[in-house]
């Protein structure tokens, strides 16, 4: 997979620096901007896969922006970045056009989680991962485990594709519960997940008593690895 572009428009400074290091840290190449002014500028010179929009801009309001780059840049995906958590800011937003909407403050691994699952949407992101033996083809979304086609529910299909997007990396159950339930309200949800990944173990472990992959971080979560 090429290393995708992306372009943050914050008026904040440290927060620029912060998700500069952050981005580049998973892999990506992160350009930066100060204002809308600046921002556009690199658009036109060097536009990026991935734009992520701050809505409080000293030069114009995101809402407005963000229709215009829909009109301009039609298949870019936008992720809207801002302090705003009513529920009819997030409709307003999404209603321009936005991709998707994250509220402040945020974890750098939600913001990568939700930027992957935009490049996929759009088709940008990478079609096929291999880790050893995992096969993951998101485009026909199937999935092949030491050379067998392995049938995984939706939910099951999702957190693998999770894990693998942040393989490596400690993923709560809440960031999953977040990332994959949405806002769903769930009974005893972290029992749920838990059920899911057992599950889930089943079908692509070897030996699902002593996983290969899916790793339990005590006290944390769970740690995909290979």
């Amino acid at each position: 997979m090429t290393e995708k572009k992306l372009l943050v428009v914050d008026d904040d400074p440290d927060i620029l620096r912060v998700l500069k290091a952050n981005l580049e840290l998973y892999g990506f190449e992160a350009l930066v901007a100060p204002s809308w002014g600046v921002a556009r500028e690199i658009l036109q010179s060097t536009p990026p896969d991935l734009l992520v929009l701050d809505l409080g801009l000293p030069d114009g309001d995101g809402i407005s922006i963000c229709g215009q780059l829909k009109t301009d840049y039609p298949a870019m995906p936008v992720i809207m970045l801002t302090a705003r958590d009513r529920v009819s800011d997030k409709v307003t937003g999404l209603e321009s056009g936005a991709d998707d909407y994250i509220v402040k403050p945020f974890e750098t691994l939600e913001l990568v989680a939700r930027i992957k699952a935009c490049l996929r949407r759009s088709g940008t992101g990478a079609e096929q991962t291999i880790i050893k033996d995992i096969t993951l083809d998101r485009r026909s979304r199937t999935v092949q485990v030491r050379g067998r086609a392995v049938e995984l529910t939706p939910k099951e299909y999702e957190l693998l594709c999770l894990f693998i997007d942040n393989r490596g990396a400690v993923i709560t159950r809440e960031f999953i519960r977040k990332s994959i339930w949405k806002s769903a309200k769930l009974y005893s949800w972290s029992r749920v997940i838990d059920v899911h990944i057992q599950h889930l173990r089943r079908k692509i472990e070897a030996n699902p008593v002593e996983p290969e992959y899916i790793l339990t971080a005590p006290g944390a979560g769970y740690r995909f690895t290979a």
